[in-house]
């Protein structure tokens, strides 16, 4: 295998593709990934065995072959070399010789046909998604995702065909138990009887990385076990979650009466300056809510209090209600209006935080005793 091709683009594939490799390994060839040379193309696949990504590159292909390389190693070298950079690759005998410049490295390599492969296996649905769709699905319930390893059902994006209206929509839903994330779009044509599937949080990490790189339409084909998307260039493959998500919508309250508007920016910015007295741990915030005014505090024994008042929306009876604030301000980062709506009903219960004028995302909160 011998090719030339310049650093930027290489940099950029490879980048993608080292980070799905995990930095400890007890099989060395997941380590690796694999560079095959071919038909003026430079293709890079890595994996760990439940998530695999292929992307492709144009390049000067002076012998097509394969190899594998250790992946850190050559994406650290790349990236060490200078801006605009001619990189020439040479790969035999169980070495892989760069070349760029001055410099000249030579890596140990695993011979290509140990690389495993992650059979894609049929699947049977199949839809596009615009890329900025898909990343609002992403970004507005990412946060929420559990990391709680033994809720193993919970470390991913649950997406679903779900009915609201008596319209068909493609939902996205995570859930961490303290607070749960529900966002929505028009179901695209193709996705019509589409298993729920749970999409792993790693899984999630990396494609959200595709999108804002390369910015093309998705092509999603799904079965019970695996999920692909595909863009020009690149090709993410993952198993999914063998588990069951919960009911979510039993914890979704229907009849919270004490509704409070109140403005994104300036709330966020409240519960930002108050919450740094709240103790590291809980982070509680209160809010007190009476006629037309949010009285925001935090209560500390070692930093002492703080007290912020804001004007709101609100006719119900007066209510106090704890949260931690860090759950606020995550969920206030996703609304992307002027404008939020708390749909309350009590201290111990349930809050629904929605956007106002926007019915296709809801978040639920969990209160905090303070």
């Amino acid at each position: 295998m011998k090719l030339t091709i310049e650093r930027a683009v290489l940099l950029k594939s490879l980048g993608h593709v080292q980070s799905v490799v995990e930095r400890r390994n007890t099989i060395p060839i997941l380590s690796n990934v694999k560079v095959s040379a071919n038909d003026a193309t430079l293709s890079l696949n890595a994996t760990d065995m439940d998530l695999d990504i292929l992307e492709k590159v144009e390049a000067d292909i002076g012998a097509s072959g394969d190899i594998t390389a250790p992946a850190h190693t050559l994406y650290d070298i790349i990236r060490k070399l200078p801006d605009g950079a001619q990189i020439e690759l040479d790969g035999r005998d169980g070495q892989l010789a760069l070349r760029s410049g001055r410099s000249r490295f030579s890596l140990a390599c695993l011979p290509a046909e140990d690389f495993p492969v992650m059979a894609g296996g049929d699947l049977p649905q199949s839809f596009h998604l615009a890329s900025g769709d898909l990343r609002g699905l992403i970004d507005r319930t990412r946060f929420a995702i559990s990391t709680e390893e033994t809720r193993y059902y919970l470390n991913g994006i649950y997406l679903h065909e779900a009915e609201r209206d008596n319209v068909q929509v493609l939902r996205c839903v995570a859930t961490d138990g303290h607070r749960l994330a529900s966002v929505e779009m028009p179901l695209p044509e193709g996705a019509k009887g589409m298993p729920g599937v749970i999409v792993p949080r790693k899984t999630v990490s990396e494609l959200r990385k595709l999108i804002d790189e390369i910015g093309d339409d998705v092509a999603v084909a799904l079965s019970e076990t695996k999920i692909r998307f595909a863009f020009d260039h690149a090709v993410l493959t993952s198993k999914l979650i063998d588990g069951t998500f919960p009911d979510y919508e039993r914890v979704i309250p229907s009849e919270n009466d004490k509704v409070m508007e109140v403005d994104c920016r300036r709330f966020a910015e409240s519960v930002d300056r108050v919450s740094a007295i709240s103790t590291e741990k809980s982070r509680a915030v209160k809010l007190a809510v009476s006629g037309g005014n949010l009285v925001l505090s935090a209560n500390s024994p070692d930093n002492g209090s703080a007290v912020e008042e804001l004007e709101v929306a609100y006719t119900a009876e007066d209510i106090e209600i704890g949260f931690n604030a860090r759950y606020l301000l995550d969920i206030m980062q996703q609304v992307e209006g002027d404008n939020a709506q708390f749909l309350m009903a009590d201290a111990a219960s349930p809050t629904i935080i929605r956007e106002v004028g926007d019915a296709s995302a809801i978040y639920v909160l969990m209160p905090m005793r303070v």
